[in-house]
């Protein structure tokens, strides 16, 4: 044998491996191929695979090496040797003879793959002394990952992650890239595989990475790191006890945008676990460089440092004031006219989060323009991305009148009750009915101008759906009776004597009974409009509130006109002419 044919021996060995793993890595993009793979190694599946082998026209590409593929892979040699392989699906261990020097590449990978699976076999393949089928195995492995949690845990169980995070520190870039993606894949199903993650000491050699020259590196690392953190507090400090924070805030400063959407990202996902990590964050002096950011063109940067900050400050009234201080505002108002709707909403969600906290905050954002912006952002989108901006305007009106009053005035009431109306979905419409009642709580003005609108009608009949949620139902109750103890608006309130159930007609009934003594005009429209008739067919029980309240409406008016419009003096006065004898002239 010449020495040209020894060397091919080599080149076709090598030529499988990068065939194998370039297959694999591209099967696993496609979401119909993953069960095959993933079952390419259960002892079921072998004998599968080996019914389906003895036909070459049935062969499964997903279900064995890139070897045996035929024509498409390694040419027609492989394709012939096919047959040759079928005491190997028995599990014979006895020598096979092969046509070519292909052929035996194939026999040497395709025993284990039947007993391992295609992650042991990836596993074997990061260790290649080829670059290129390293980091194919691991993009390869990481694909499988992120497809379901099963295989993020078999890479696990394969002892993989070591021999990544050894890898990591050690290989080239684009190894780094693909070794970091497999991290990424596997920390983002649930907060055991992120640990297992930290277990293997992956988070310092990821640290490292984002002190690499090669944004692409920095870009990976911040994906896995993040994928980490997200998922709780305990995990989110093993990140920052890894000194990733700093550095993080140094990614956001870098040129590529890519790299400053993952790093405001993972900065985000740390702070919106705790106090101690948001000021953590703060500590590092993130807040004053995501401020800056705010404008940037780039919708998808833009969202992602709202989010930052609003996880920063929705802790605590020293954090908000930390990211008030930063100067957004009026900058961050510009947002909620942005053509992104996710942009909207997080601006939104940073305004209610500052607003929340205290009067003098919510006072800040009102002298900023803030509640005219986001009444005005509220009326231009539509779902969830309406639902930040309602909830800060109910937290404004909560904190004092003169607050309330400012979201009367820029036309609040009006656009909530849009809300209440047309949305859909039940948590939307609960949000509007409690910033409706926070509105409307606090003086007659207040809730007048709430009742003007014909809000209160709607919000009985939520209250009274069957198809209402029950958040609905109780925030729809809340706000109907924080609007009727202080409304004295009298034809908002007569339909209610109609409609409304005991335990709201007795709050309807008390407003009238404090009203009517001081308003004569509205004594004679309620006797005009039949409210006192039916005030009189309320059956009450005695000594109640309900009566007390009745009784208080009796005493307004000439015990002649009461007992006229009561139940039964109709009959009363028949039988009066019945018995009446006229006197005779």
């Amino acid at each position: 044998m010449s020495q040209r044919q020894v060397l091919q021996v080599f080149e076709q060995y090598q030529k499988a491996r990068t065939q194998f793993v370039q297959m694999v890595a591209e099967l696993a993009t496609r979401p119909q191929n993953i069960e095959t793979l993933q079952n390419a190694g259960e002892p079921g599946a072998r004998t599968r695979v080996a019914s389906r082998a003895l036909s070459p026209r049935r062969l499964r590409p997903a279900a064995l090496p890139v070897e045996l593929l035929g024509s498409r892979s390694v040419g027609t040699g492989v394709r012939k040797s096919i047959h040759s392989f079928q005491r190997v699906f028995g599990g014979q261990a006895e020598r096979v003879k092969l046509p070519d020097a292909c052929g035996r590449c194939a026999l040497s990978l395709f025993p284990s793959s039947l007993h391992t699976g295609v992650m042991s076999l990836l596993r074997t393949l990061l260790l290649d002394v080829v670059p290129t089928i390293q980091q194919t195995a691991a993009l390869a492995l990481g694909r499988l990952a992120n497809y379901n949690d099963d295989l993020a845990e078999a890479v696990v169980k394969c002892d993989i992650l070591p021999q990544l995070v050894y890898s990591l520190a050690e290989q080239n870039r684009f190894y780094k890239k693909a070794a970091a993606f497999v991290l990424r894949a596997v920390g983002k199903h649930s907060p055991q595989l992120a640990q297992a993650i930290v277990d293997c000491g992956a988070l310092d050699t990821l640290v490292i990475c984002l002190e690499d020259f090669d944004p692409g590196v920095k870009e990976a690392a911040a994906w896995a790191l993040r994928y980490i953190a997200r998922h709780n507090a305990e995990l989110s400090q093993a990140v920052v006890d890894a000194g990733a924070v700093p550095l993080l805030v140094l990614c956001i400063q870098e040129p590529e945008i890519a790299l400053k959407r993952i790093a405001a990202s993972a900065l985000s996902d740390i702070a919106k676990h705790s106090p101690e990590l948001a000021q953590t964050v703060v500590d590092a002096g993130a807040v004053a460089h995501l401020a800056q950011m705010i404008l940037n063109p780039d919708a998808k940067l833009k969202h992602q440092i709202l989010s930052a900050l609003s996880q920063v400050s929705k802790h605590s009234v020293d954090l908000a004031e930390m990211v008030v201080e930063a100067e957004i505002f009026p900058v961050v108002l510009t947002c909620l006219k942005d053509k992104d709707e996710y942009v909207k909403k997080n601006a939104s969600t940073l305004i209610r989060e500052i607003a929340k906290h205290t009067p003098e905050l919510s006072q800040l954002v009102v002298n900023a323009g803030g509640v005219a912006a986001v009444i005005d952002c509220i009326g231009s989108c539509k779902g969830n991305t309406r639902l930040p901006g309602i909830m800060m305007l109910g937290y404004v009106a909560a904190h004092s009148e003169n607050l309330a009053m400012a979201v009367i005035i820029s036309k609040g009431v009006p656009q909530l009750s849009v809300c209440l109306s047309e949305e859909p979905e039940d948590h939307i419409k609960a949000a509007a009915a409690w910033a409706l009642g926070q509105i409307g709580r606090h003086t007659p003005e207040h809730a007048r101008a709430v009742a003007v609108t014909n809000t209160l009608p709607v919000l009985l009949s939520l209250y009274m759906s069957t198809e209402s949620s029950e958040d609905l139902q109780v925030k729809s109750k809340k706000a109907i009776k924080n609007i009727l103890q202080k409304c004295t608006y009298l034809p908002a309130l007569e339909p209610f004597l109609y409609d409304a159930p005991p335990n709201i007609l007795k709050h309807v009934v008390g407003q009238f009974s404090k009203v009517l003594p001081h308003d004569s005009k509205a004594r004679r429209l309620f006797v005009t409009s039949g409210g006192l008739k039916k005030v009189q067919e309320i059956k009450a029980e005695p000594g109640s509130l309900l009566q007390e309240y009745i009784n208080s409406i009796n005493s307004c008016y000439p015990e002649e006109i009461v007992r006229y419009y009561s139940p039964g003096y109709s009959d009363t006065l028949l039988q009066r002419v019945d018995s009446y004898q006229p006197l005779n002239n």
